[in-house]
């Protein structure tokens, strides 16, 4: 048997580039659908990965908002989710009820309600943490490192033209 030269082996690594790219090929190009169905599965998969820890969708960004700035009022907090003041109420009232976080009056103004974790919220960060780095890893899966941090440059540029 003759031994493979250069060319065969770069057939056999191209073939799976060929393929790859024939699929996104197939694709069709509506960056809005896609990149929304992204993101709902990336909700999802962490939605899953946070109820073993008694987290429901929403919550773990109420705990991460107020672990880099703890005692935000709830309007500001809304605010900061990009939610309404509605959902914002409940969802707090449902964290309160679970231990997560407290309400108390302002230092300033006691007129004011402000929102504070609690230990247990506190030490709830490690599993978001955790939560996401798995999702992320899951997400990424056969991506490298150079291509996962072209999406995300590549995805802060689509919001920022949203923004804009």
């Amino acid at each position: 048997m003759a031994k493979k030269g250069k060319a065969d082996k770069k057939n056999k690594s191209g073939k799976k580039k060929d393929q790859l790219k024939e699929q996104v090929e197939a694709l069709p190009l509506e960056l809005g659908p896609a990149v929304a169905q992204a993101a709902r599965s990336m909700r999802t998969a962490l939605s899953h990965q946070l109820a073993a820890h008694g987290l429901y969708a929403g919550q773990d960004g109420v705990i991460q908002a107020l672990a880099g700035e703890d005692g935000l009022t709830p309007g500001a907090l809304a605010q900061k989710l990009g939610v309404k003041a509605p959902t914002m109420t409940r969802t707090i009232g449902r964290m309160e009820a679970q231990g997560f976080v407290e309400r108390r009056a302002g230092a300033g103004d006691a007129r004011l309600t402000q929102v504070h974790l609690t230990e247990t919220g506190r030490a709830s960060l490690a599993a978001i943490n955790a939560a996401v780095d798995e999702c992320n890893r899951i997400a990424t899966k056969g991506l490298s490192g150079k291509e996962v941090r072209a999406l995300v440059k590549l995805l802060a540029t689509i919001d920022e033209n949203l923004h804009a």
